[in-house]
């Protein structure tokens, strides 16, 4: 492969990509079934244009026929008319010569107005043909973006959810945490520390309030304690 065929095979894959960016699928779905509708308009009114033709063709073939008859039966009547001696016979044998090539005619004719009515009523058969599959289509491709713009909201949404989780710094928030931990431990040691600071600095006086308000801890009483609450009668 060449340098020029290599930069042009890069030029084109990147200009694809290019078109991948901007080119939105939804819109252009809606686009191409918008024009879809517009063919299908035209198709249709191909199609009835055609049909007429075919039907008017058709009846003018049927007409022709009709005079095929007509021109047989004038001829024998015209003979019939000589046999009975009402008319003369040159001219009733001339008139029925005549009729008889009008029927020559009209048959002629009726056979190629009825070739044409077969050839717009095929051309009518393969444009309903073509109608049909541009209906299908139309539906086929609806239905495809229906499903389109579904899986776009849901990619959407996804994609902003897996972008949030992926900018979230996981190893700051839990370091922050442990921080936090260590300063509420520290805080709570410092706590126990002043508390066990302040019962030793609390005077007697202070002990003795303290048990009076609370009622104090249990302790081993002492042997002039247990004289004294003998004295006093207390158990």
């Amino acid at each position: 492969m060449s340098i020029f065929n290599r930069l042009f095979k890069v030029g084109q894959a990147e200009a694809h990509a290019a078109l991948d960016k901007f080119e939105n699928p939804i819109k252009m779905t809606e686009q191409g079934i918008r024009d879809l509708k517009k063919d299908l308009q035209n198709a249709m009114t191909s199609l009835a244009e055609v049909k007429a033709i075919a039907l008017r063709t058709r009846r003018e073939a049927e007409n022709h026929k009709k005079r095929v008859a007509d021109y047989e039966r004038k001829a024998m009547m015209l003979l019939q008319k000589m046999q009975n001696g009402e008319l003369d016979q040159a001219e009733a044998e001339r008139l029925a010569t005549e009729a008889l090539n009008a029927k020559e005619q009209a048959s002629q004719e009726a056979i190629k107005t009825a070739q044409e009515a077969d050839r717009h009523e095929q051309m009518a058969s393969q444009l309903q043909v073509n109608v049909n599959k541009i209906k299908s289509t139309i539906t086929t491709y609806e239905n495809d973006l229906v499903t389109l713009k579904a899986r776009a909201k849901t990619a959407t949404a996804t994609k902003k959810i897996n972008q949030q989780i992926a900018s979230m710094d996981s190893s700051g928030t839990i370091a922050m945490l442990e921080k936090m931990k260590q300063k509420v431990e520290e805080d709570e040691s410092l706590a126990e520390a002043y508390g066990e600071m302040a019962a030793i600095d609390r005077s007697v006086d202070d002990e003795i309030n303290v048990a009076l308000e609370s009622g104090g801890k249990p302790v081993t009483p002492s042997v002039h304690l247990l004289e004294l609450k003998e004295k006093m009668g207390i158990s």
